[in-house]
C-alpha cells in the first residue's frame, strides 16, 4: 500500500471554477486541531478547486472490499465524534478503506440555505477523494453521509455524479422545501445508484416526517435499489447507537459487492 506521502504526490488534482465560497480560515483550524490529535488513520491532504483541503484516510483491515467517501454534516469536520468518526473507523476495520473528506463549511450560525452557493465546490471534493481511493486500489467506492453531507451528496449524484460511485448511503436524509438545491426529494426522483436511506426513530423532525415522502420519490423515479433502515431509539446524531448504524450500513454495502 502506498504511504500517504506519496499518494498526496500522486492525487493533487486542479478542478477550476470561479471563486471558493468555503470558510477556509474555519477548515484550518479544523485542521490544525485534527492532525494534532489524530490517533486512527491518517491526513491525507488533497486539492480542488486550486485549494488544498484535509482528509483522512483508514485503509481497509485485511483484505479490503472497496472504498467508501464518508462525507460529514453542516460545519464540522472529517474526524467529528458523532457519526463520522464510527462510519470511518469501524468501516474499515470491517474491511472498507474509507476517506472522509472535509466538506466545504459556512460558520457555525450559518444556515442550510446559505450552503447553496458552496455546492459547486462539492464536486471537485468528491472526485479529489475518488482518485484518493483509486490510488489505494480500492473498488467499488461508495458514499456515505450524514445530514448535510446527504444533501451534498445527493446534489452531487442528480447533477452528474461519477461513474466510479456505485452507490449511496444517506444518514439523516431531511428535506427542505424552501432548498430546492438540496431537496432529496427532487434529487432522489433522479438517483438511479443503489441507496441506503437509514434514519433514527427520534431523528429530526424534517427526517422522520418525511420518510415515506422520500421512498416515494425513489420510487417514482424508477430506483429498484432503493432501501430504507429505521434505528429503534436513535436520534439524528446516533448517540449511544452507533454499533447499529455502523453495522447496517456495513451490511448493506456488503450486498452491494455480491
Amino acid at each position: 500500500m502506498k504511504t500517504p506521502h506519496i499518494l498526496m504526490a500522486g492525487i493533487l488534482i486542479l478542478i477550476a471554477t470561479a471563486g471558493l465560497a468555503s470558510d477556509l480560515a474555519k477548515e484550518k483550524r479544523w485542521a490544525d486541531q485534527i492532525v494534532d490529535e489524530l490517533i486512527d488513520g491518517d491526513a491525507v491532504w488533497l486539492k480542488a478547486d486550486g485549494q488544498k483541503f484535509l482528509s483522512i484516510l483508514t485503509p481497509a483491515q485485511g483484505d479490503t472490499l472497496g472504498g467508501v467517501i464518508v462525507m460529514h454534516g453542516i460545519g464540522v469536520h472529517p474526524n467529528w465524534p458523532q457519526v463520522v468518526y464510527p462510519l470511518r473507523v469501524q468501516l474499515a476495520e470491517r474491511g472498507w478503506t474509507t476517506l472522509s473528506l472535509q466538506m466545504p463549511i459556512l460558520p457555525n450560525e450559518a444556515q442550510a440555505q446559505e450552503y447553496i452557493p458552496l455546492l459547486d465546490e462539492v464536486p471537485g471534493r468528491v472526485r479529489a477523494g475518488i482518485a484518493a481511493l483509486k490510488e489505494q486500489g480500492a473498488d467499488p467506492i461508495f458514499l456515505v453521509t450524514h445530514s448535510l453531507g446527504s444533501g451534498m451528496a445527493r446534489h452531487f449524484l442528480a447533477t452528474g455524479g461519477d461513474a466510479a460511485i456505485k452507490g449511496f448511503v444517506g444518514v439523516g436524509m431531511g428535506v427542505n422545501k424552501q432548498v430546492p438545491q438540496i431537496n432529496s426529494l427532487d434529487a432522489l426522483e433522479k438517483i438511479r445508484l443503489p441507496v441506503l436511506d437509514v434514519y433514527g426513530e427520534n431523528d429530526l423532525k424534517t427526517v422522520v416526517d418525511t420518510a415515506g415522502e422520500r421512498a416515494a420519490a425513489a420510487k417514482a423515479g424508477g430506483n429498484r435499489d432503493y432501501a430504507q433502515v429505521t434505528i429503534p431509539g436513535a436520534d439524528h446524531f446516533f448517540d449511544g447507537f452507533e454499533e447499529p448504524l455502523v453495522q447496517t450500513v456495513a451490511d448493506w454495502l456488503s450486498q452491494r459487492t455480491k
